[in-house]
């Protein structure tokens, strides 16, 4: 009989119901042993008869989880604010953790956490589930081939018409770190850096506005917002330049006037070919004296009478980070890569506030 992974998650709101427990029962030899929430312990409890968690105990603090000696790794699944803190201590209990994106609330936070899994022998990965999309997926392959060649442009695209996030503490800039800079800017400023694997910034240019998120929009998907207690930007762009003379544009936003909408993407320019994502996968370049196109096709051939099946999304994060704790390998998202991508967006804000652009040692 295979071993069992105990599992406890912390944070039992709609990231821990729709991507972590319904994936992680997806896993045979994954256990959750224990469930707790810190603001509203009776979501706990329902997190337990949704699921049918028979032999799964509810705690009313993290610490009482922490001590349970069968929980070896900690699903963090809670507000930006208390990421930081709760990997911490469980990193110091001797869990390994799964944290929920973004990182930390700053820097000095999110290298914390990583110098404490490097020092307690932890392993440690934060959530960027978009690298586990299919387009993605294919994306990086072709780049660690070296299809593109250099890559010396990219543009992150994280950008919505309308997608304020009206639940939770989105809007609340003491709670969040930010806006969609640090929300969905991550998950693309993520993409851009993995694919190039180019980790070394040399500095930054970033701006901000909170214009429309000063209004109230009833073409808001997710209903109204009160503008007073909208206290993070409605959209952020930055320019960054990486110490190999790589320029990366980010752009980011929850309420815009555009119509091209692209979230979670990238576009890569390099000497050999370039690579898009904005309606599938396509790959351009020159050949033979002409331009291509070339689409990829990211669906898997259909075999009569035999069902093919991918496995893409988070399923594959967490299948994955349980593959890597169970036979000691190497997380696909490492702590180390995501320190950068914080202090990237740490200095776009900081830019932004200085009006200046923001130099790395």
């Amino acid at each position: 009989m295979s071993k069992k992974l105990g599992v406890g998650i912390i944070g039992c709101g709609g990231i821990a119901n729709a991507k972590h427990m319904p994936n992680l029962l997806k896993i045979d030899n994954v256990e959750v042993i224990g469930v707790c929430d810190l603001f509203q312990p009776e979501r706990a409890v329902e997190l337990i008869r949704k699921f049918g968690l028979k032999s799964c105990s509810v705690y009313e603090n993290y610490y009482e989880l922490l001590k349970n000696t069968e929980i070896e790794s900690i699903h963090v699944c809670t507000p930006n604010e208390s990421h930081a803190p709760i990997t911490i201590d469980a990193l110091n209990a001797g869990k390994n953790v799964m944290c929920e994106k973004p990182m930390a609330m700053n820097v000095e936070q999110a290298q914390t956490m990583a110098d404490t899994a490097k020092r307690t022998g932890k392993k440690l990965t934060i959530c960027a589930n978009n690298r586990f999309r299919p387009d993605s997926w294919y994306l990086k392959e072709i780049c660690t081939q070296g299809m593109l060649g250099h890559i010396y442009y990219a543009k992150a695209h994280a950008v919505r018409r309308r997608g304020v996030p009206t639940w939770g503490n989105f809007m609340n800039i003491e709670s969040q770190g930010g806006g969609p800079m640090i929300d969905s800017g991550t998950h693309a400023l993520d993409l851009a850096l993995w694919m190039m694997d180019n980790y070394e910034p040399q500095m930054v240019l970033g701006k901000t506005y909170n214009y429309l998120g000063k209004t109230t929009s009833p073409a808001n998907p997710y209903g109204n917002w009160d503008a007073e207690k909208y206290t993070v930007e409605d959209s952020g762009f930055g320019m960054i330049i990486m110490k190999n003379g790589t320029t990366i544009n980010l752009e980011s936003s929850w309420a815009l006037n555009i119509i091209d909408e692209k979230t979670a993407k990238v576009t890569l320019c390099g000497i050999k070919a370039g690579a898009d994502m904005d309606n599938g996968l396509t790959i351009n370049g020159e050949m033979n004296g002409r331009l291509y196109e070339q689409k990829i096709i990211l669906e898997p051939q259909k075999i009569p009478f035999y069902g093919t099946q991918e496995i893409f999304g988070p399923e594959l994060e967490i299948r994955l980070w349980v593959d890597a704790l169970l036979n000691d390998k190497e997380p696909v998202v490492k702590p180390e890569q995501m320190v950068v991508v914080a202090k990237i967006i740490q200095a776009l804000y900081e830019s932004d506030i200085s009006n200046k652009p923001i130099y790395f040692e």
